[in-house]
């Protein structure tokens, strides 16, 4: 089930915002996510947040800032098996255009992003890490 985030989901969302980063992103040191772990808890009431439940667990959740999603995260166990797509797709009905950006090292999240048929935009640099990302876009 897909719901507005509520204020008792922090502790689960930041579990899994932590979790997933460390995991898809092994070419950033998990300093850099524990580091940003506070900054990002005090961030996430003031974005818009959709949540995917199932049993009363938070299993995966996507985080937007107007068009601009911030964040899709997914457990490890859930992944690949359509919960990622289901909450982008929900978020595609409640808007005309998406924004993102993309770590390049990140494959598994580039393909799943182009073939959502986001386009590419453009490639730089991100100045937190160092790492080349990619600016990506979707149109309805």
């Amino acid at each position: 089930m897909i719901r507005e985030f509520r204020a008792d989901d922090i502790d689960s969302i930041m579990q899994l915002w932590l979790e997933t980063n460390i995991q898809a992103h092994s070419f950033i040191n998990q300093k850099y996510w524990q580091d940003n772990f506070v900054a990002v808890k005090e961030e996430i009431p003031k974005a818009t947040v959709y949540v995917y439940e199932q049993d009363g667990q938070i299993l995966a959740f996507i985080g937007l800032a107007g068009d601009y999603i911030a964040g899709l995260f997914v457990s490890k166990n859930f992944q690949s098996k359509g919960v990622g797509k289901l909450l982008l797709d929900y978020s595609k009905s409640k808007h005309n255009e998406l924004t993102l950006r993309v770590y390049e090292k990140n494959n598994r999240a580039l393909k799943f992003y182009l073939r959502e048929k986001f386009l590419l935009l453009e490639s730089d640099t991100d100045e937190n890490t160092g790492e080349p990302e990619l600016a990506m876009m979707w149109k309805d």
